[in-house]
């Protein structure tokens, strides 16, 4: 029997309540912890390895090309997970080459900015996993009720953004890396906190997933959840330094 546990584990669209939704019939191959932990070392790998080279040869173009194609295959494997073992690798690639383009033109403007970023990334996702492994943070009904609205009022923040410069009218001025109001800084912190808090959430809705039985190449689906994550928190943790260094 499904644990309705799941309804509101994660508020990442790619660890949806639908995520793991459907009947699979029985199978010796099931989504385990293990294999979730293998796939996403193995996917990080691949992307960190796509965007040192990206980053070290220059090529800024990927910055946009990398993250459309990214984007398909995202789209692509949420709507089909048994494709997730194929389409989930050549994402990190697209995605890593597209993190490496990002990171050069942010470094290019704030040197050593990209090393900052990468450090209070992992050092997050550590800290993060051991605070939920250890049970010191306790994912409540409220608990995912408030992350999870408030990574929608984000997005739609984010989404009214991209069209007022679509538009011609500029991005909203929190938005700006350049603005080093207090204000903007204060809200690309509250991002920052969510997109970290949004990882605790993924851990629980992987633990609960794999206490379901579900098919083996779900692992890769988790993975790509994982790996959504990650780069939303280190593209906010350089966003949130550009302003820091604005104000020097």
């Amino acid at each position: 029997m499904r644990n309705n546990h799941l309804s509101f584990r994660s508020g990442n669209p790619v660890l949806s309540a639908k995520t793991f939704a459907g009947s699979y019939g029985t199978t010796q191959d099931v989504m385990t912890i293990d294999g979730t932990v293998n796939r996403t070392v193995v996917s990080l790998l691949i992307l960190l390895t796509a965007g040192f080279i990206t980053f070290a040869l220059e090529i800024v173009a990927f910055a946009l090309i990398g993250a459309l194609v990214a984007f398909a295959l995202l789209i692509a494997t949420m709507f089909k997970p048994q494709w997730s073992p194929k389409t989930v690798p050549i994402y990190a690639v697209f995605q890593g080459a597209a993190l490496g383009g990002i990171s050069f033109i942010f470094n290019e403007l704030y040197d050593g900015i990209v090393t900052q970023a990468i450090v209070l990334t992992i050092g997050i996702f550590v800290s993060l996993l051991a605070a939920y492994k250890s049970r010191l943070i306790k994912v409540t009904e409220n608990f995912k009720l408030g992350v999870v609205a408030a990574t929608f009022g984000i997005g739609i923040l984010y989404v009214v953004s991209m069209f007022m410069s679509m538009f011609g009218m500029g991005q909203m001025p929190i938005m700006d890396i350049t603005n080093s109001s207090l204000i903007s800084i204060g809200f690309s912190l509250f991002v920052v906190v969510i997109a970290s808090l949004n990882l605790v959430l993924d851990f629980d809705f992987i633990e609960e997933a794999a206490e379901q039985g579900v098919p083996k190449y779900m692992e890769w689906r988790a993975a790509l959840g994982l790996m959504v994550t990650l780069v939303w928190l280190y593209i906010e943790i350089l966003r949130l330094l550009a302003k820091l260094q604005s104000r020097r």
